[in-house]
């Protein structure tokens, strides 16, 4: 069992056989790395690596007072008028000696140093030029009238002496390398990148060269496209061929990697159950293994090791980092992306090693898995009307995502964050997408359905009907945004379904309307622990602005029940009043709602709650909110004078009477009136 810590946050301790999340497994994975001990290479080398130091400048830049403009150098003070040209100032010549007295210009060009007396430069194009004068010196028209200072950098005007240039963390690219020109550096301290080993493993394998394949055999996929998406990294790599599903066999391929000093091992294959899944036996044999499941769509048995290297006289102790990847193509390189690809960034020197993440709408339905979040492989693009009248990214499936079947990557330049669940989500559903190439110059295929035909109804297909109505009541900036946390070890480990999350969305959904087209843009599962549940409910309504969280379960007497600890500290006021109408609508269940210690408020613009994790009492406790909730919302959401219909201002009430009536009337009908006392 390992034990995993960090300054900002700690995972919870799992026998390494538990099903983790994926947000916990890259956790996992990025606290265990650490960034490769730094090196010094030639400026022309840096290109794509990590600085390690902060960098200053040793002079200022420009040294001297630069001329921006083609021109002539004048004292600002002479004005307009025609005037003898004494010398010449160009770049490269610093038209050493040449004062610049009253009544005299200076020929300058662009980065020309400005001449002693000069305080401005007048641009070619305001200038004329005319005859010379007698003794043969040129002579220049003036046309218009300088200011002090006029197209002049003045000394350190771009970078000052001392300066930091460059700080440590920042990568370095075409510009960066320029600007070391500049400060005079041609040595540069960076982060290394790693080295990585990459091994297949079957029995069935054979190399992508052989044109014959025997019963029961196929070619290696798996070890040329790990070897390409590491070079894609820019990573230096090691191809350990092909090993069978016999112990010594990998023994001996692990040795060769050892030998050879990289820093992290690839293999692919024999990590799931089979009789003949000798791969994690041999990182349990030689190193710590932190997890070998991780609960997602494709790629659930990969695993995750270290391998302990004890230092000789010739090479130093160190840690590789081992991944089993599973053995089909899909899962295999899904789980490159989101485990390695952080690994490699952070060894290299990332402050950032995660994938990028941007949002887009889903151009058809998809239906989501009930038990798994799904990586779904997909193309996005920016359109400059993604479906809600605004831009935005595009996302137009792969097709078939079966994880065995590696055309769905063909092309594909994200993976779509498809939360759990037992619906179907519309096309023009928002949803989080992990970028894994460049977003521009990927094509699309021309037999996906496109954006602009859901949108304008050309899809007469049964499955498209109706699948955008009320698109813009739905999805326009007017909607409320909702996310649903389920807090539970259980679920979070794998041991058991998550029934109140899904329950919570159902509700939602069959209340949008009521709601103000209320739609879940989010949803998520995290352990019984202050900092898990902090962090989600922070992340949503401090970045991603929804308007409602709703969390469900962690509020009752038992030790591991602290969803009231993790979300009292971030509440800005308290809303008692809703927890007081959710304790009786549960009350009339069962008497031990009463040891509910749930709490509701606001964050910000964001109403969060506090809900049971039975799935039945979610529901009532919905059910119940309903009469103020809506209200609730479009107060939070500016709307500061939304009123009863037959409500009376306190100035327009003159008799009490009348105020009693108003009073009596608007709660006859409806609980929504806003005044407060």
């Amino acid at each position: 069992m390992a034990e995993y810590h960090t300054s900002q946050r700690e995972v919870t301790m799992c026998p390494p056989s538990t099903m983790l999340s994926v947000e916990d497994a890259t956790h996992i994975v990025l606290s265990i790395t650490k960034c490769l001990e730094p090196v010094t290479v030639q400026l022309h080398e840096a290109l794509g690596l990590i600085l390690a130091t902060d960098l200053h400048a040793p002079d200022p830049l420009p040294p001297y007072p630069a001329s921006v403009k083609d021109g002539f150098a004048v004292i600002a003070a002479d004005g307009p008028g025609d005037y003898p040209v004494i010398a010449e100032s160009r770049a490269g010549n610093d038209a050493a000696g040449v004062i610049v007295s009253s009544g005299t210009v200076v020929y300058i060009t662009t980065g020309g140093p400005v001449p002693e007396g000069a305080d401005a430069v007048v641009q070619v194009e305001n200038t004329q030029q005319i005859e010379e004068s007698p003794e043969g010196m040129k002579r220049i028209r003036i046309l218009t009238r300088a200011y002090k200072g006029q197209d002049i950098r003045p000394v350190g005007y771009d970078i000052q002496k001392g300066a930091v240039v460059l700080k440590s963390g920042e990568r370095i690219g075409a510009a960066e390398i320029g600007l070391l020109a500049t400060i005079g550096v041609v040595m540069v301290k960076v982060y290394p990148i790693p080295t990585i080993a990459v091994l297949s493993t079957g029995d069935e394998l054979v190399d992508p060269a052989s044109d014959f394949l025997g019963r029961g055999q196929i070619r290696d996929s798996n070890r040329g496209m790990l070897l390409a998406a590491a070079t894609q990294q820019q990573c230096k790599v090691l191809d350990l061929g092909i090993a069978c599903d016999e112990n010594e066999e990998l023994e001996a391929k692990l040795d060769k990697a050892i030998s050879a000093g990289v820093d992290i091992l690839l293999s692919s294959g024999g990590v799931s159950m089979g009789d003949k899944d000798f791969v994690k036996n041999l990182l349990e044999r030689r190193g710590t293994i932190y997890f070998n499941r991780v609960c997602m769509k494709p790629g659930k048995p990969i695993t995750f090791a270290t391998i302990n290297v004890a230092s000789t006289e010739t090479r130093p102790g160190k840690n590789i980092l081992a991944f089993g990847l599973p053995g089909n193509p899909v899962s295999c390189l899904v789980c490159f992306y989101l485990m390695a690809i952080p690994a490699i960034r952070r060894l290299a020197g990332w402050r950032d090693p995660k994938l990028w993440r941007v949002q887009a709408r889903i151009s058809e339905p998809r239906t989501l898995d009930p038990l798994r979040p799904e990586y779904h492989r997909a193309i996005i693009r920016w359109e400059q009307d993604n479906g809600s009248g605004y831009p935005g990214f595009v996302a137009v499936s792969t097709g078939h995502q079966v994880s065995s079947r590696l055309l769905s990557m063909k092309s594909a330049n994200s993976l779509l964050e498809l939360p759990t669940g037992n619906t179907i989500l519309p096309a023009g559903t928002m949803v989080w997408a992990l970028l894994i190439s460049d977003v521009s110059s990927m094509p699309v295929p021309q037999t996906s359905v496109s954006m602009d035909n859901v949108l304008s109804g050309q899809i007469s297909s049964a499955k498209y009907e109706n699948m955008f109505k009320n698109s813009q009541e739905e999805h326009s900036d007017t909607s409320v945004k909702v996310a649903v946390l389920t807090v539970s070890d259980t679920v979070a480990c794998g041991a058991g379904p998550d029934r109140s999350g899904p329950r919570a969305v159902s509700v939602i959904n069959s209340l949008s309307e009521k709601l103000g087209g209320a739609r879940v843009v989010a949803t998520e599962v995290v352990h019984d622990t202050v900092d898990h549940i902090r962090g989600a409910i922070q992340r949503w309504s401090d970045h991603d602005k929804v308007d409602l969280i709703l969390t469900t379960g962690g509020t009752g007497f038992a030790p591991r029940d602290v969803t009231p600890e993790a979300t009292k500290p971030l509440l800005d006021k308290e809303a008692p009043g809703l927890v007081q109408v959710m304790l009786q609508e549960s009350l009339k269940v069962t008497r031990t709602a009463m040891l509910s210690r749930a709490v509701a408020g606001i964050r910000g613009s964001t109403l969060i709650i506090n809900m049971p994790g039975n799935p039945n009492a979610v529901a009532e406790c919905l059910e119940a909110l309903m009469p103020a909730l809506p209200h609730a919302l479009r107060q939070l959401r500016g709307d500061k004078k939304e009123k009863h219909p037959r409500h009376v201002p306190h100035q327009d009430s003159k008799p009490a009477d009348v105020w009693e009536a108003s009073y009596m009337m608007a709660s006859k009908e409806s609980r929504d009136c806003s005044c407060t006392h």
